[in-house]
């Protein structure tokens, strides 16, 4: 058997990257998405191939732009043939005031945690839909359920991606296309390394599970949500260590 193509956003590190370790260790053709890291994302292409002694293609780009993403999926069916797997994890965070906010910082967010899921959406739908087989899964957070203090924008993105991926599924679910999102908690990730060390000790004692969560523990939930039964469709999964 050919094996399957995943494309992934935002690769170049955190839980991206380790989420495209995880598919390459797994046998996965893949293809890998970031913007402004093009050299890291270079050598980590090549890394995961010798990994999964398979092809690993580089495409550096904004993923909230849709003429980059539609050369992107025609240089991936051309090389790869067309996506099995999308994992839309591009995302970027805005701390402060609402009222310190300009509107371009407004968009941006918006622009990079939710248009790009319809960009990449839109064009990877329809080699699915051909074959009436796929699984959509966005990365998205808990503030976008509960909402966060000082991250209105970023809440308001979240909850966005939470009602796309229940919106989209029914949509796609006639097709035979699973579309769910994993919310993450707190992830030890660049996003969350402005914490001093007291402030990370004093979040810890907050979460019932005593620490953050780790990339690799998104990683092993993202593979196995993307390939559960496809009846596993419009959900969005808490990972959080029963945080909120």
């Amino acid at each position: 058997m050919k094996p399957r193509t995943a494309f992934i956003t935002g690769a170049s590190h955190g839980i991206g990257r380790a989420i495209a370790a995880k598919f390459a260790s797994e046998g996965y053709l893949l293809a890998i998405n970031c913007h402004r890291s093009g050299d890291a994302l270079r050598a980590y292409a090549g890394e995961l191939s010798q990994i999964s002694r398979l092809p690993c293609l580089p495409l550096v780009g904004d993923a909230s732009d849709e003429a980059f993403l539609a050369q992107a999926f025609r240089t991936i069916g051309q090389e790869l043939g067309s996506v099995d797997v999308l994992i839309n994890n591009a995302g970027i965070s805005h701390v402060g005031l609402l009222t310190d906010m300009s509107l371009d910082e407004w968009q941006r967010v918006l622009d990079v945690n939710l248009t790009s899921l319809f960009c990449c959406c839109k064009h990877a739908i329809p080699g699915m839909v051909q074959k009436k087989s796929g699984s959509i899964l966005n990365i998205s957070s808990v503030w976008g359920i509960a909402g966060a203090s000082c991250e209105v924008a970023y809440s308001a993105s979240k909850g966005g991606v939470n009602a796309f991926t229940k919106a989209l599924a029914k949509e796609l679910a006639p097709s035979g296309i699973s579309v769910n999102a994993i919310a993450c908690g707190v992830i030890d990730t660049r996003m969350n390394q402005g914490f001093s060390a007291g402030e990370r000790a004093r979040l810890a004692e907050e979460i019932p599970a005593g620490r953050f969560g780790t990339p690799q523990e998104v990683a092993e939930l993202a593979f196995s949500i993307a390939n559960a039964p496809a009846y596993l469709t419009g959900q969005v999964v808490s990972l959080d260590g029963a945080w909120l």
